[in-house]
């Protein structure tokens, strides 16, 4: 943009400073050139434009009013044009100008209002030709920096060689990518994210003391992924500093895209690992060779971690795992981490003493809760496989140890398989189908007439176990006579074939119920 400063400073103008307006307003960018001899142009002329007059209006509306329909239109400022007729610029548009703050500079009787016209004309086209020519240059630094493996943080050197602008670049799972010149915290990230989550994204977001910050959306493959944040207010930056910005954006969108195809291929290997373990047979001598691709020592001895959120929520939630990797990276363990469709699995080695694994993982659900807010996440445990041909029972466990977890809305948020207790131990070994197949023909009648009779069969069951098979503590838990609780326990009878007074019928109800809460 062009200012009144640089056409002053061309003297070939030969434009003289009458009423230098406010602190600064000589070298405030204006847009265009507006030449007008109406009594009030207020209509026509638009923001930051610079009003050509000679005056012909002089006799139609004093020149107070006149500036003041100018400055109302947010014109940059006014030059006039003296001619044979009014030899000198009027002092009454002198002072209104003064006391408006109006710049007002005059042009001699010499140059035509065309050749102003042609400076700004040739002003702007320079500009917008520098202005080509430094994106195509920082273009070409870009694609660079990019093809070289710079990552994020080497774009952000690329934008910072130009502007000193403090830089980051953040995910929408308030991750930081890459920072320059600035220290975001958890909150800032976090606030951030929001950001983006928003729909159309947020184009400004408030840091607290960082102030409000302007986003740049970096997209890949169609979605919003990542912002390029710069730490000032949209306001504050120049029309070349946003540019520039927006251009980072498009570049950093290809940087963002590649570390995507490289997690999903990452993912896509580890989800494979894991349908190894559990096929077993011929497919479990492909494990250990899938384990040292992701620098596990397949030889030692390894555990197995299930980490999901708890009360049903969502376990497969976009991020889980990879913050879930990005901690382990962290904690300097090498491990496979792989999401699968109600829980993710992380695959370790562990050399340590096997009580100090849930120490861990507690740090692990942390993690995950700072990151998840809102969210309960809770992590199973395995007990420790000797080598990675025996991975499927540590799956297994840790699975099922994470599913009793799941369940709950308050306790302990990290357990052990071992400490579930012994029928778990057993089921947990047995296959699914073949346990489910059990568990449904044995409460298939009894549900069935729950649904028909609108009954609580099932949940008289439930209670009548979970008391020990004490008559009075269990009619007192559900609200009802004794009597009542006999005739409900004979229909299970009835239904089930399976008398709950008979230790052994009372155990294959217990499993079955066990089983049937299993997801």
């Amino acid at each position: 943009m062009f200012t009144l400063q640089s056409l002053v400073d061309r003297s070939s103008l030969e434009l003289g400073v009458l009423v230098p307006g406010r602190p600064g307003a000589l070298d405030e960018p204006l847009s265009w050139v507006h030449n007008t001899e109406l009594p009030d142009p207020s209509a026509y002329v638009r923001e930051g434009e610079l009003v050509l007059t000679n005056g012909v209006w002089l006799d139609r509306v004093d020149p107070a009013r006149f500036v003041r329909q100018v400055k109302k239109a947010g014109a940059g400022g006014i030059v006039f044009g003296l001619r044979a007729e009014l030899p000198a610029t009027p002092p009454a548009l002198v002072e209104a100008c003064r006391e408006e703050e109006l710049p007002l500079l005059e042009i001699s009787i010499a140059v035509p209002f065309t050749a102003v016209s042609e400076a700004v004309a040739d002003m702007l086209a320079e500009e917008r030709k520098q202005s080509l020519v430094g994106m195509v240059r920082r273009g070409d630094a870009l694609a660079t920096a990019i093809s070289r493996g710079a990552g994020a943080s080497g774009v952000l050197d690329v934008l910072r060689r130009e502007y000193d602008l403090p830089l980051a670049v953040v995910d929408r799972m308030a991750r930081s990518l890459a920072a320059a010149g600035v220290d975001l915290g958890a909150d800032q990230l976090h606030a951030v994210a929001s950001g983006l989550a928003r729909h159309p994204p947020a184009l400004e977001v408030d840091l607290g003391d960082a102030g409000r910050v302007a986003l740049f959306p970096v997209g890949a493959v169609g979605d919003i992924d990542a912002a390029l944040i710069c730490l000032r207010p949209l306001r504050e930056l120049a029309a070349a500093e946003r540019e520039a910005l927006e251009q980072t954006a498009r570049f950093l969108s290809l940087e963002v895209a590649k570390q995507q195809a490289v997690q999903a291929i990452e993912m896509r290997f580890a989800s494979e690992l894991l349908e190894m373990i559990l096929s077993g047979g011929r497919r479990a001598t492909e494990v250990p060779g899938r384990l040292r691709a992701f620098g596990v020592d397949p030889g030692g001895p390894l555990a197995v971690c299930a980490v999901a959120f708890a009360r049903g929520e969502a376990a497969t939630m976009h991020g889980l795992a990879e913050v879930i990797g990005e901690f382990f990276a962290a904690e300097g363990v090498p491990a496979v981490v792989a999401g699968g469709t109600q829980d993710v699995v992380a695959v370790l080695p562990w050399r340590h003493p096997e009580r100090e694994l849930p120490l861990l993982a507690q740090r692990l659900v942390r993690g995950v809760e700072r990151r998840f807010p809102g969210r309960r996440p809770v992590a199973g445990l395995s007990g420790i496989a000797s080598q990675g041909a025996e991975l499927r029972p540590q799956l297994l466990q840790s699975r099922e140890a994470c599913r009793v977890l799941r369940r709950t809305s308050a306790g302990p948020s990290v357990r052990a398989f071992a400490e579930l207790g012994t029928h778990r131990l057993l089921l947990g070994s047995l296959d699914a189908d073949t346990l489910h197949q059990f568990s449904g023909e044995l409460l298939g009648p009894m549900k069935d007439h729950d649904a028909r009779r609108g009954g609580e069969l099932e949940l008289t069951l439930r209670t009548f176990l979970d008391h020990d098979g004490q008559w009075g503590a269990t009619a007192g838990a559900l609200h009802v006579h004794v009597n009542t609780l006999r005739n409900r326990l004979a229909k299970i009878t009835e239904l089930t074939g399976r008398d709950v007074g008979r230790t052994e019928d009372r155990v294959d109800l217990f499993l079955a119920l066990t089983i049937d809460a299993m997801d």
